[in-house]
């Protein structure tokens, strides 16, 4: 660490040479303003940057317009400094530890691991800006499917491509639930519903015809916004992936209303499936409900119903066999209603051994996978609450990290 230390002074020592700019020339010193007059240089100025081989100061020239009296640094655009003093790597390495662990922990990280001293709020700061910046991006690209102006992608045809949406509450600040009706009757909420949205390949299945999803090929998307605008961004998302040239393409989620409104607006022609495991636990609430207590006839009810109709695709004789239930209880007589409802209407999306004959998933444990790893493991942390513009900016950065592109986005802004 001593080495390490005494490395870090003197590579600060030698950069901060190397950042001394010269007085430009006699023909240099006049720029242009953005209120249409000239700017004159002043003089040189310095600044300390944290970079990363520790503190070092920038020595640049300073010029001022003499009409709006804003000033100017020209070198700091071009080193990526401006309106900072974080260098281009040390804002990378908060951003990436700001979208892993929370804030403290990420400024414990850099400590430990490069010798850097932040605050925590630093972090807090610059991930964030980082996350905002590429929601922005983000932004733009779906303004250009909206104006249908999407680049065409290239390459091999998709064998099978799924698309799998889910939602998960996000404990977030009192000002951002104003007005918003909690879950339990008469209660405010204290969350707001984060919709991701993840899109994999799969190419294979194995000796007994289960599918195997193709390794690294899982990516995500996902903000608190409403289903219209999430439809939109998960669009963009499977377009990136190749939708337009997939052989197979499948949209999978629970039977939330809004994800197969967003499948029949977005993915028209696409198979729709219904999670098989959710459809399970809906014949399990009402199994409990109409045998409180009494595990041995909620067994045995759902070994008739799930694995004789459910899981055999017999859903228009399993709504019959659920409507003729008689009960006294008006609570319970609502709940069959209910249930028999939502497999009446999703009944096309759980013809289950239809698609297990096409070897295909018929589960959505990788969109609920995905709610616990990039949402839960990072948002959803004991004594977290967020803005949504805050969750909204970690979400955006999480989200490109984990799609393996965090590089091409600082590519990008080298390139600008």
């Amino acid at each position: 660490m001593a080495v390490r230390s005494a490395m870090h002074r003197a590579g600060a020592a030698a950069l901060t040479a190397l950042l001394q700019f010269a007085a430009p020339a006699a023909d240099r010193r006049i720029l242009p303003c953005t209120c249409g007059h000239q700017a004159c240089y002043r003089e040189l100025r310095s600044k300390p940057v944290l970079t990363a081989v520790g503190q070092v100061k920038v020595s640049r020239p300073y010029y001022l317009c003499s009409h709006c009296h804003t000033g100017q640094f020209p070198a700091d655009v071009e080193l990526d400094i401006e309106n900072t003093e974080f260098s281009p790597g040390v804002r990378r390495m908060q951003a990436v530890v700001g979208q892993e662990v929370p804030f403290d922990h990420g400024r414990q990280q850099m400590q430990l691991l490069a010798d850097l001293e932040v605050t925590a709020k630093a972090v807090e700061r610059t991930a964030e800006a980082i996350g905002v910046d590429i929601a922005h991006g983000e932004y733009l690209q779906i303004q250009r499917a909206v104006q249908l102006d999407l680049p065409m992608v290239v390459g091999k045809p998709v064998p099978i491509l799924y698309v799998q949406m889910d939602g998960t509450g996000v404990p977030v600040v009192k000002k951002e639930t104003v007005g918003r009706p909690g879950k339990a009757e008469g209660q405010p909420s204290h969350t707001r519903e984060v919709k991701l949205g993840c899109v994999f390949t799969q190419t294979t299945w194995d000796k007994e015809g289960f599918p195997i999803r193709d390794p690294d090929s899982t990516t995500y998307s996902g903000a608190i916004e409403t289903s219209e605008d999430f439809g939109k961004r998960i669009y963009v998302e499977a377009w990136k992936r190749g939708w337009s040239h997939a052989e197979k393409k499948v949209v999978m989620g629970d039977g939330a209303e809004w994800i197969w409104n967003l499948a029949d607006q977005h993915f028209p022609g696409a198979l729709q499936i219904v999670d098989l495991y959710h459809a399970r636990q809906h014949l399990w609430e009402l199994a409990r409900r109409l045998h409180p207590n009494d595990e041995v006839n909620q067994k045995a009810w759902m070994k008739l119903h799930q694995r004789r109709l459910l899981d055999k695709g017999k859903v228009e004789k399993l709504v019959l066999a659920l409507r003729s239930i008689v009960s006294t209880n008006p609570e319970v007589v609502e709940k069959i209603r209910t249930e028999a409802d939502y497999f009446e209407r999703n009944a096309m999306r759980m013809r289950y051994p239809k698609f297990r004959r096409q070897h295909l998933f018929v589960g959505s444990g990788v969109i609920e996978a995905g709610c616990k790893t990039v949402i839960g493991s990072r948002l959803k942390r004991s004594g977290m609450f967020w803005t949504v513009r805050g969750a909204n900016a970690i979400i955006a950065l999480r989200c490109c990290h984990l799609n393996a592109r965090f590089e091409d986005y600082w590519e990008a802004r080298q390139a600008a």
